[in-house]
């Protein structure tokens, strides 16, 4: 079959089918329904022969294992999505499915083939239902490589992770002209939807490569990191390297002297995890958390970490929404949670408050506290208030919980304590010795981790330089867990 490859170079983009060969192992993918013609007869499309309609499909491996693919062609009428376009890609969501194994789609399309009115929408609603059949059951990967616009973007929306190439990808529900002539904004594709901004601002994507081949090599890590369809025994790689000696005496050193000073929560991350494994997912957006997949004496696991070089480690709106959708993938494929603790609290203020910091907080609560998953989390510095239970504490679900000797679990810090308990000697100079006596009082008394593992909450008090050990023991032992008798429901209503 003959593609017009050129005219995608001219943009600096490669065709189709070249995507899917870099993506693929070599000579591995099989296309299906090259054959599928659109069948509208409206304004010239008579007249118009549409190869395979504008959209490849097929199987192929990655990594010597199987995957669906499939491709929207730019050069064939614009990519546009009609009825045979879109029953040709929710056919192959479908058999995926049955064949259990994931799906990537390579978005490079002008949007609903407006010739075919209400058929090109069903063409969408066919994709997303089957988009919505598959969550769960296998993964869903969408590449954005071109123009993604409209309805369009719900389908890459609905999957599981959203890859956004610079300069290539756009994604927008109304594009640069409809916001002119509607708000009489003049602003740029790139500014509008751009791959930088979906990934820094919106969220929408969970990874910003450089080019093409960047892409898709990140597409083929991830999938060494994640199973392949509900119930796979993922098999582990060969054990990572892990530099027992450096790693062990770096850790004792990454807590700052001083408790408010910041420190990147990826240093912990990396001195516990294998040499290298770390593999960050949204790394530009929410940058007060950090979440991603690495590997712990080979098997994969899902990070999660507040990180106090980021806004304190705070958790605000988009930290929640940011972790708990990382809880939820893990615990969909039964991936193991380890997540790293240092939060002073809930974000205070009226922006959030009015932005709905509680329903998107919640959300945290909610999927930790419905995961069943093998979930170890250990406390590096400070827990409090309703952050500290919202971060997998023992409370809401966690089969283990560590804390370093100097973390500090309380309802606030001593001195928000203090400035409360005891505000009218505050007021007295001559009190300021008491009200410092106080302080420590509270210091020793309530917010040391002696405490709480005195109540149980705490599984054991640990040095930094043990915290692997802890965690792969523990993961090791947890490794058959499985959820116990839910009560009788049909399923849940998570907070917006």
């Amino acid at each position: 079959m003959e593609y017009n490859v050129e005219k995608q170079h001219e943009k600096g983009k490669f065709h189709a089918i070249e995507r899917i060969n870099h993506l693929c192992d070599k000579d591995s993918f099989m296309e299906i329904y090259s054959g599928v013609r659109h069948n509208c007869t409206s304004f010239g499309m008579d007249k118009k022969d549409i190869p395979y309609d504008g959209v490849i499909t097929g199987f192929g491996k990655i990594n010597g294992r199987k995957v669906a693919v499939y491709a929207q062609d730019f050069t064939v009428q614009g990519g546009s999505l009609g009825l045979m376009h879109g029953k040709k890609i929710a056919e192959l969501i479908d058999k995926a499915i049955e064949a259990r194994c994931p799906v990537i789609g390579i978005n490079d399309s002008g949007g609903a083939r407006i010739q075919e009115g209400v058929d090109a929408l069903c063409g969408y609603g066919d994709l997303f239902y089957q988009n919505v059949r598959a969550s769960g059951s296998v993964p869903q990967i969408s590449i954005i490589a071109g123009p993604c616009a409209g309805g369009a973007v719900y389908s890459p929306g609905i999957t599981d992770f959203i890859f956004a190439v610079d300069k290539i990808s756009q994604l927008f529900i109304t594009g640069p002209k409809v916001v002119k002539s509607v708000m009489f904004m003049d602003i740029s594709a790139e500014d509008l939807g751009g791959a930088a901004i979906h990934s820094k601002k919106s969220g929408v994507a969970h990874f910003r490569c450089i080019g093409e081949p960047d892409c898709f090599n990140k597409v083929r890590k991830l999938l060494d990191y994640i199973p392949h369809y509900y119930g796979d025994e993922l098999v582990q790689a060969a054990k990572f390297k892990f530099d027992e000696h450096k790693k062990t005496k770096h850790i004792e050193k990454i807590l700052p002297e001083n408790t408010r000073q910041g420190y990147d929560i990826r240093d912990v991350i990396n001195d516990v995890t294998d040499d290298d494994s770390f593999f960050e997912v949204s790394q530009e957006f929410a940058i007060n958390c950090v979440i991603g997949f690495a590997k712990i004496e080979g098997r994969s696991v899902g990070i999660i970490a507040n990180n106090p070089a980021g806004m304190g480690g705070v958790l605000d709106c988009d930290a929640s929404d940011k972790i708990a959708r990382h809880v939820r993938y893990c615990d969909a494929y039964n991936i193991p949670i380890v997540t790293f603790v240092d939060v002073p609290g809930f974000i205070p203020g009226p922006q959030e408050e009015q932005k709905g910091i509680i329903r998107h907080g919640a959300k945290v609560i909610y999927a930790y506290s419905e995961s069943t998953v093998p979930k170890v989390t250990v406390i590096t510095r400070k827990a409090y208030g309703g952050a500290y239970i919202a971060m997998c504490s023992k409370h809401i679900g966690a089969d283990y919980v560590y804390a370093w000797p100097a973390s500090e679990i309380a309802v606030m810090g001593a001195d928000g304590a203090v400035g409360i308990l005891y505000a009218k000697e505050m007021k007295d100079p001559s009190k300021a010795e008491y009200v410092a006596e106080k302080k420590a009082q509270y210091e020793t008394e309530i917010m040391t981790p002696t405490i709480a593992a005195k109540r149980g909450y705490i599984s054991e008090v640990i040095e930094p330089s043990a915290t692997r050990a802890y965690i792969a023991k523990s993961l090791d032992f947890l490794a058959e867990k499985r959820a116990m008798d839910k009560p009788l429901k049909k399923h849940g209503n998570i907070p917006l």
